[in-house]
């Protein structure tokens, strides 16, 4: 297979939840925003945005909400925002129809761009030798989040990442074979001989890792994740179409 240094760097990816007690300055963070927005955007409409959270009270709240205390101690945390809002200003200010800004084509589009855009901050990060994580677990309690960080309509927190100088180096974490993610021409059901090979994969994985070991295969996790979500997730559907999102 090809590789070069890029390609090492995607290929080799770790999410880091353990950072050195060191801040990343002004020009790094620059650097990764930056990163963030040269990604693809869909039609140029750029509609996402990046909210760096470094308030001490506000950073212990996103502890309590996300259960991982590291992102109020070590570490720069962004929230990546999915943002029609500012286009509905430009439209508002021309007095135009807006409509549009709000239905399931423009809402997808917003979420697509912030979820690219974090992924850059990701890619980036790590190829300054720093270590990164995304928190979907701000969803935990989403009208908080809206609350904490005055989110005005037609916005909405679509993940965390906490990134910064990585003090644990984590063993990679094997990936479902390429022949049950990738197809050619049409779908293809999942294959049960695969997925019992994965299985063991990912028992060995997780039994023999450095750290936090336990004997589980892939599918336990998948059932165990569609059985158990905090309460407020339920409220996700609800709160984005409060939000604007999704009205039609």
């Amino acid at each position: 297979m090809t590789t070069n240094e890029t390609l090492h760097l995607l290929t080799h990816h770790r999410s880091i939840r353990r950072f050195k007690n060191q801040s990343l300055d002004r020009d790094t963070i620059q650097t990764l925003l930056t990163a963030a927005q040269r990604t693809s955007s869909s039609m140029f409409m750029q509609q996402f945005s990046v909210i760096s959270v470094t308030d001490p009270q506000l950073k212990q709240q996103f502890a309590e909400i996300t259960t991982y205390p590291f992102t109020q101690s070590n570490g720069h945390l962004f929230i990546m925002i999915a943002d029609q809002h500012r286009n509905e200003f430009i439209g508002e200010e021309a007095h135009e129809n807006t409509k549009l800004l709000h239905d399931g084509d423009r809402s997808l589009a917003a979420f697509d761009d912030a979820a690219l855009a974090g992924q850059s901050i990701v890619t980036a990060a790590e190829s300054m030798g720093l270590g990164a994580v995304i928190l979907g677990s701000i969803l935990n309690d989403a009208q908080q989040v809206i609350d904490l960080l005055h989110l005005p309509k037609l916005t909405f927190p679509v993940f965390g990442i906490a990134v910064g100088y990585p003090d644990e180096k984590p063993n990679l974490k094997p990936r479902l074979p390429l022949e049950s993610v990738h197809f050619e021409n049409h779908y293809q059901e999942p294959d049960k001989q695969t997925l019992d090979a994965y299985d063991q994969t990912i028992q060995s994985y997780y039994t023999h890792r450095d750290s936090n070991t336990r004997n589980e295969t892939f599918r336990h996790h998948i059932i165990h994740d569609m059985q158990v979500s905090p309460k407020k997730r339920s409220e996700i559907l609800s709160i984005l179409k409060n939000q604007g999102f999704f009205e039609n």
